[in-house]
């Protein structure tokens, strides 16, 4: 991205106010001094005016279907992570995951740089449940079956989910679906581990009432805040 449209995006000034401050000398990215308003800031580059660290201050809220192989982390050495899919242009926001779904899961995932927005989303006082697509790598007989609506406790903590109904989907008798209303890491693959059933595919079909219908995996798609809000409490389709 252009330095000058960098600082105006950080809230600076317009285009012809920051090209000012930058040909005055008063702008230094990454260490260095830079008088070129066309200079090209590369991800992650500290950029200061007047020895003031800025940012862009444009809150992003998104919706992405998450593929199987990807991390919900903003770094990672050994795997791709989640914001890898995204535009380029994106890198200069510090988006983050609200939330988490592991390595081998897929499906509806929010981002975004708000920290508050974050924190409304996932604190228990919001009541936000979430619903998943599980299937099992054979049928449960009713007693696994018992076991996986009772739950497991794990490292001293009660993993309980809200609701696990079959979904009438082929092979018969190994899909179910699962409502958390809390996301303790590995939750389902936890409980059906704890009735001796393993986890072959995860998905996470909704967020509150907000359901993945139409975003292909990997896409992602901007919203605003409030009109996640309407669809995560209201109902609505992505």
């Amino acid at each position: 991205m252009r330095l000058n449209k960098y600082l105006a995006l950080c809230g600076v000034g317009s285009r012809r106010k920051v090209e000012g401050f930058i040909f005055a000398g008063r702008v230094v990215c990454g260490g260095y001094q830079v008088t070129e308003p066309g200079y090209d800031v590369p991800d992650g580059e500290i950029v200061t005016v007047d020895d003031v660290e800025v940012r862009p201050e444009r809150k992003i809220y998104m919706v992405i279907h998450k593929p199987r192989g990807y991390i919900c982390a903003v770094s990672d050495r050994s795997y791709p992570v989640i914001l890898d899919l995204l535009p380029r242009e994106y890198d200069y926001y510090r988006l983050f995951p609200i939330g988490r779904l592991d390595l081998q899961s897929e499906g509806l995932l929010m981002l975004t740089n708000d920290g508050d927005f974050s924190q409304e989303m996932i604190h228990p006082r919001a009541g936000i449940t979430k619903e998943y697509e599980v299937l099992l790598d054979r049928v449960p007989d009713e007693r696994e079956i018992r076991q996986l609506r009772e739950g497991t406790i794990f490292e001293g903590k009660r993993l309980h989910p809200v609701g696990v109904d079959f979904l009438r989907r082929e092979p018969e008798g190994r899909w179910l679906r699962f409502v958390l209303n809390e996301g303790v890491k590995r939750e389902i693959r936890l409980i059906a581990e704890s009735a001796g059933l393993k986890v072959q595919v995860l998905f996470r079909r909704r967020i509150g009432r907000m359901e993945l219908r139409h975003l292909k995996s990997g896409c992602a798609r901007e919203y605003s805040a409030d009109q996640l809000r309407r669809m995560i409490r209201h109902g609505g389709a992505v």
